[in-house]
């Protein structure tokens, strides 16, 4: 399986839109989630219950 790495359609392409965060969904069935910048560097995985809770909670912002 191919991991296929995804950045919000809200990133853009200038110097000041770049720090942005990358999510895929990993062949164990959880959620990768790393920094565009380092795109070979580590990475976190969650459930995808906790990535859920995450995104509610930026979005209750």
């Amino acid at each position: 399986m191919t991991v296929v790495w995804r950045k919000s359609s809200h990133s853009g392409s200038t110097s000041e839109q770049l720090e942005c965060v990358e999510v895929a969904g990993l062949p164990t069935g959880t959620i990768g989630i790393r920094d565009s910048k380092n795109a070979n560097g580590p990475h976190l995985s969650v459930t995808a219950e906790a990535f859920g809770h995450l995104l509610r909670r930026i979005k209750d912002r």
